[in-house]
């Protein structure tokens, strides 16, 4: 089976299944419009590892991005020893123990609370030679309409509010972060930006460098480049700063697919068919925003002559991955590809129920490369 994925011809029968393929000319093309946002704004644009964490592409994506932003420790050394360039560390708390195992790997490190920079000070001043320090702030602006991914919402255990910064001692904190955006263009970041300002404007004349966060979603096809980009210069314009973005999704974003398999047709009020992959281990985003994903070559239920509800191969009840429907009957053996897959993906997979982890494969323009293939050995040595 061949199939055209944004004008790249894949055979999938060179393929394992399931397997995810991320579209290296694809991630080219992602990183030449993120390329113009740091030429034109001056800001700096950082790959976030939660959402893009496939080293075997760092060669390249590293030509383009600074560098990475973490928020654990196994993030932080990966975008140390594989990646290169600035590490900026982000979690909503440290354990003394973290902490000294990060500092060595970080050039930004950001505290999510003033009571934590005030415990880990005296720590860090031994590192601030090499380490700047910043705060996570919480402008109180929701922009995201999904509660399970707004960092601003009510009860938000993510940033501090500015009246929690009144009596705070902030000697040593150079920068701010915040994040408000999920999916989201340049409006609701200028709309961001406002609130950001009424709240913190003293704070912000006393930094050095401003992390606008993640959720930009600048490669997306009617994003308005020209306007974010007037945005950062006049915000480092007028503060005086550094800015950063640090998107996931925008450089992974239609740059890959998940290729999985028909096993069987069965029948419970509608047709079923059970695929060779899983919802809720290779695609838990599925399940967890929910959404719906996209298949090439199918549509709505009803849309086309036959609907079949697609099911996952593990013993989960939910493992479901929606209804689609498709012009001819599909058949045991039958690909399917879905679309849109390499961001916010593979870096949840999880091998619930012994399901085997997706091979990983890249396609260069002309042919698969095969990355990696995992086994026995990977699911066992998880668990003892």
């Amino acid at each position: 089976m061949i199939i055209e994925n944004g004008g790249v011809t894949i055979d999938l029968s060179r393929l394992p299944s399931p397997a995810f393929v991320v579209d290296e000319l694809a991630l080219k093309r992602n990183l030449a419009l993120l390329d113009r946002v740091q030429k034109e704004s001056g800001a700096k644009v950082l790959l976030a590892l939660k959402g893009f964490a496939m080293f075997s592409t760092f060669a390249l994506l590293n030509r383009t991005l600074a560098g990475t932003c973490a928020s654990s420790y196994n993030e932080a050394r990966l975008g140390r020893e594989e990646f290169g360039g600035e590490v900026h560390t982000f979690a909503p708390a440290y354990s003394e123990k973290t902490l000294k195992e990060i500092l060595p790997l970080s050039n930004h490190l950001i505290f999510n609370s003033p009571g934590q920079w005030q415990r880990f000070r005296p720590l860090c001043r031994k590192f601030a030679d090499r380490v700047k320090f910043g705060l996570r702030i919480n402008p109180e602006h929701s922009e995201t309409k999904v509660a399970l991914y707004d960092p601003c919402r009510p009860g938000s255990r993510l940033g501090t509010r500015v009246q929690d910064l009144r009596d705070a001692d902030l000697d040593g904190i150079t920068g701010l972060h915040f994040h408000t955006l999920c999916e989201q263009d340049s409006f609701a970041l200028e709309r961001t930006l406002q609130a950001v300002e009424e709240k913190f404007s003293d704070y912000l004349k006393k930094m050095a460098w401003v992390n606008f966060g993640g959720g930009h979603h600048i490669t997306r096809e009617d994003y308005d480049i020209d306007h974010l980009c007037r945005l950062i210069s006049a915000f480092r314009e007028k503060y005086q700063v550094n800015v950063y973005l640090e998107p996931g999704e925008a450089v992974a974003l239609n740059a890959g697919i998940f290729v999985a398999t028909v096993l069987d047709l069965i029948d419970n009020h509608g047709p079923i068919a059970i695929l060779d992959a899983s919802a809720a281990t290779h695609l838990p985003d599925i399940l967890e925003m929910p959404y719906r994903p996209g298949i090439i070559g199918a549509g709505q239920p009803g849309e086309k002559n036959h609907t079949y509800s697609l099911g996952g191969v593990s013993c989960l009840a939910g493992d479901n991955f929606g209804s689609f429907s498709f012009a001819q009957p599909l058949k045991i053996g039958d690909r399917l590809v879905f679309t849109d897959m390499a961001h916010y993906t593979m870096v949840k997979t999880n091998t619930f129920n012994g399901v085997p982890l997706p091979a990983i494969a890249l396609h260069d323009g002309t042919e698969n490369i095969i990355i990696r293939e995992f086994g026995y050995l990977d699911f066992k040595t998880r668990l003892s």
